[in-house]
């Protein structure tokens, strides 16, 4: 069920690459900032982010994560995800018709396809109703992970 890619060194290799061949610089802080994104399974905020990379790199900057989010975004290699608490967070973009599974206790993020019939059924029946010309769709699904489950409520994780 979960997202299948390459590995997390091949990401951060590629985001690189990518940034590069855009006319981005490959400073140090903003690699940091890469690898960070690209080795988490979680759902990062902007000051996650920052706080998990500055164990690499002490004197990073907030706008350097910001900026740097903001580049990896419109190059379409991590992607926005909305959580219930209002934050926006991010994730490793994902390529074909997949869906998110977010655990509300630590973040972690799965993807999952779904029934296609039973989702395109519900759509349907969603435009129907609603007289909406339904061109897209993006579900994200809230719970808590396994992991979660097992250590129980009102622990820290």
């Amino acid at each position: 069920m979960e997202h299948q890619h390459s590995s997390p060194e091949n990401d951060a290799q590629h985001w690189l690459a990518c940034l590069q061949s855009n006319g981005y610089r490959l400073t140090e802080p903003r690699r940091v900032v890469v690898e960070t994104i690209a080795s988490s399974q979680q759902a990062l905020i902007p000051f996650d982010v920052f706080e998990k990379a500055r164990s690499s790199y002490p004197s990073l900057g907030l706008v350097t994560v910001y900026r740097t989010i903001e580049k990896l975004e419109e190059l379409g290699l991590i992607q926005r995800v909305h959580q219930p608490t209002g934050c926006q967070a991010f994730v490793t973009a994902f390529s074909g018709h997949q869906h998110l599974l977010i655990c509300q206790h630590c973040g972690r993020v799965e993807f999952f396809s779904g029934d296609v019939e039973v989702i395109d059924g519900l759509v349907k029946t969603v435009g129907d109703t609603s007289g909406y010309k339904i061109q897209g769709h993006w579900l994200q699904l809230f719970g808590v992970c396994t992991g979660c489950q097992k250590v129980g409520p009102g622990s820290e994780n």
